[in-house]
């Protein structure tokens, strides 16, 4: 078997745009993965189009050998755009593989350790505005099955806050802990808003609320600062989205600047670094909650890595998005009144696209809104949810996990 093409597809997403990647074969055979990188849909394409060159002609089969090369022969290595393509061929590669052979992407791994994952909602705040419109909007969510809810209360905050702010920004979190009570996991974002002295006095401000962990509460790029941070915060430090391969995570870990990593498997090297990378967060009795409020190819392939990775602690997931989200594939989610996600059954990363559905949705600019709005990713009136809502008794006759489930 060899590889005839490499190319992408586009679909508007309202808060960004999904880049798919799709890998043919001489077989006929078809693997497809996502590389979506908020507001560099077009760098991304370029460096897909680079990629299918060097790879024409290859074996899909031999997925380390490729990935290795391509890495190792690149003047320029990492760097978001280009980690983005090559992670994306490597899970379309994977994809092929186990379609081959037809098996799911996990039993190539390793096999499972489980058969569902606790997931946390993000997404679910949209629109929200008052304290009451986010105890509202929580309560909404907890009735559809989440035990979690995580989002960024910090407006448009840029490294510090003066304590007025401060005070009407915990108003929020002060809502919906009241309304969903002490067994709902609250998770708080950051996105790197701020600098040292500001994230701590942030962190020692939400320990009254019992977050799992404050993500990203100072730019990426500062190990320092979070180190600095974590060495004073009351609450657990999480971090790593915005981390490229294992070369950031071996010093963060080794100088315990996390309580969670975060990998994002469309950017940080695709399914084998990421598994190397919870290994590593594991010899340090780490847990691993990777970045995901991404499309259903993101979703899916983060799903493959729930079910064998023993230290894999959460699922992030859109508790809802765009209506035409369950039009362009053929995920179909079951959400149980346990709060977890089963994971899907199905050959390659076990899901389809619908390319004639995805042509309905062509690109559209989404500027990132993070520094700009002071309450982002509101999307369109008719966004739902795409989740199948399973019983309880639907939920016991899976198999309980047997490793952190």
């Amino acid at each position: 078997m060899k590889i005839t093409n490499l190319d992408t597809v586009v679909v508007d997403f309202y808060r960004t745009n999904l880049v798919f990647v799709r890998l043919s074969t001489d077989e006929g055979l078809i693997g497809v993965a996502e590389a979506t990188l908020e507001g560099q849909e077009h760098a991304v394409i370029g460096a897909v189009a680079v990629l299918a060159d060097a790879v024409r002609g290859k074996d899909p089969t031999r997925i380390r050998e490729t990935i290795y090369e391509l890495n190792r022969d690149a003047y320029w290595r990492g760097g978001p755009v280009s980690m983005t393509a090559l992670s994306a061929l490597e899970m379309a590669m994977w994809d092929v593989s186990s379609r081959a052979i037809g098996v799911p992407v996990h039993r190539m791994l390793g096999g499972q350790v489980r058969d569902r994952v606790r997931a946390y909602a993000n997404g679910w705040f949209s629109g929200a505005r008052s304290p009451e419109d986010y105890a509202e909007a929580a309560l909404q969510t907890i009735a559809q099955g989440f035990k979690g809810l995580k989002w960024d209360p910090f407006e448009a905050a840029d490294l510090t806050l003066a304590p007025r702010d401060l005070k009407r920004m915990m108003e929020p979190v002060a809502a919906v802990r009241e309304a969903v009570g002490d067994d709902i996991e609250l998770f708080i974002e950051g996105h790197g808003r701020f600098d040292v002295p500001t994230a701590i006095k942030v962190a020692r401000e939400l320990e009254q609320f019992q977050p799992v962990f404050f993500e990203e509460p100072c730019p990426p790029d500062g190990i320092d600062s979070l180190v600095e941070i974590r060495s004073k915060s009351p609450v657990p430090i999480a971090a790593g989205e915005r981390w490229i391969g294992r070369s950031t995570f071996v010093p963060a870990l080794s100088r315990h600047a996390v309580d969670y990593v975060q990998p994002d498997v469309t950017h940080a090297g695709g399914l084998l670094e990421l598994s190397f990378i919870a290994t590593l967060a594991a010899s340090h009795y780490i847990p691993f909650a990777p970045h995901n409020p991404s499309g259903p190819l993101s979703t899916a392939a983060t799903l493959q890595l729930g079910a064998m990775l023993p230290n894999f602690r959460y699922l992030e997931i859109m508790a809802t998005d765009v209506p035409w989200r369950s039009e362009i594939s053929n995920e179909r989610l079951t959400l149980t009144e346990d709060g977890d996600i089963l994971i899907p059954e199905g050959i390659g990363l076990g899901i389809e696209l619908d390319f004639d559905a995805i042509a309905e949705h062509p690109y559209t600019p989404h500027p990132m809104r993070i520094f700009e709005d002071a309450v982002a990713d509101i999307r369109p009136a008719d966004a739902r949810s795409f989740f199948n809502l399973g019983s309880i008794n639907q939920a016991k006759e899976n198999t309980v996990a047997t490793v952190n489930g």
